[in-house]
């Protein structure tokens, strides 16, 4: 049986940990490395490391990021955003990545989905598919984080991205992103029984309900957590002098914390799937 992964996705402007609602309205955190760092020590599975402002800028710049997480913590890294050749993808894997997540490029040139999986297997390379409901409730794939329409139907894509030899998809609802009201379990629902390969539910968890509903009730097969953990780690670890002044920094100087999201640490995802029977790891 496999196990229910639990991963912590951290978003990264320039040197900075940053979070917004539905991708946007960027806020910063705190320091991307302390993040990892207390999740790795606190028995998360995997990080995803998402340079979010890269497809505007056609770079990845977490090369020096990578390389420091990588000496230090020893879970699975993934690392997506401006990655556009086989060469980008390769220097990422160098730095110390695991696994590269592609989607601006992905949709831009499938081409490069077929020949990275063959490369450097399909177990290197996931698709990120970042997904908004349209008014007539199908679902419109859409890249350079969340900001690009495609026109493309998102089953239609997450069915081709396996074809292609895709390993697994993370698979993020700009819709519920950020704002701690649930996952879109429609969504999940619609692409996870449709493919073989794992699909990663990200964007919408607020409480331990929410993450539990995502792989009980949306079958996922992962569940990738930003918000809900980020929030319980600066409620004890708010370093105000710890990051640098790029961004948005209201948040940090102020003081408040978030309403809409629990305080939820990696141990208690744990322990609230294997109360729902799931196999988890640790």
């Amino acid at each position: 049986m496999s196990s229910t992964r639990v991963i912590a996705r951290l978003d990264i402007k320039g040197p900075n940990l940053v979070k917004g609602i539905h991708l946007e309205g960027l806020r910063v955190l705190g320091k991307p490395q302390d993040f990892a760092k207390y999740y790795y020590d606190s028995g998360i599975d995997e990080l995803i490391f998402m340079d979010v402002v890269a497809s505007l800028y056609n770079r990845n710049s977490l090369h020096d990021i990578i390389s420091m997480t990588a000496h230090e913590i020893f879970i699975p890294l993934t690392v997506g955003g401006g990655l556009r050749t086989i060469s980008d993808i390769k220097n990422v894997l160098r730095a110390g990545a695991d696994k590269v997540s592609l989607n601006t490029a992905a949709i831009k040139n499938k081409k490069l989905v077929y020949e990275a999986s063959r490369i450097f297997g399909s177990s290197t390379i996931v698709v990120a598919i970042e997904a908004i409901k349209q008014s007539n409730g199908s679902y419109l794939a859409y890249i350079n984080n969340g900001r690009e329409h495609t026109g493309i139907e998102v089953l239609s894509w997450a069915k081709e991205v396996e074809e292609l030899g895709a390993g697994e998809i993370l698979l993020t609802s700009v819709d519920k992103e950020g704002t701690g009201r649930g996952f879109d379990l429609e969504l999940i629902n619609l692409v996870s029984p449709a493919v073989s390969i794992p699909v990663v539910a990200h964007g919408g968890a607020g409480c331990l309900k929410h993450v539990s509903e995502a792989v009980t009730i949306g079958n996922a097969d992962a569940v990738a957590i930003s918000s809900l953990l980020h929030y319980e780690y600066i409620k004890s670890h708010r370093d105000i002098d710890g990051y640098e002044k790029e961004g948005n920094v209201s948040f940090l100087n102020s003081g408040k914390l978030f309403s809409s999201f629990g305080s939820v640490s990696v141990n208690d995802v744990k322990k609230q799937f294997k109360s729902e029977k799931l196999f988890v790891r640790g």
